[in-house]
């Protein structure tokens, strides 16, 4: 299964993109912590509470922004 994310093209392997590949199990898959990122499949914003039950499907593009602490301000 092929899909996009961040305007680039990602291959999963067979066992992967089952029926049941989820939103979930893509976050899980690329390592990220689910609290600290937001994911808009195909221009749509899905909840975090969606993620286990929404399905990713082949030519799926997914934008994925993870949200980084730290810096320092000065004024």
């Amino acid at each position: 299964m092929k899909v996009h994310i961040n305007g680039e093209e990602r291959a999963f392997a067979d066992s992967e993109s089952h029926a049941q590949f989820t939103l979930a199990a893509l976050v899980e898959a690329l390592d990220m912590k689910p609290d600290r990122v937001a994911v808009e499949l195909n221009r749509e914003v899905v909840p975090r509470d969606r993620w286990p039950q929404t399905l990713i499907k082949d030519g799926d593009r997914l934008e994925i922004v993870q949200f980084v602490g730290g810096g320092s301000c000065r004024f």
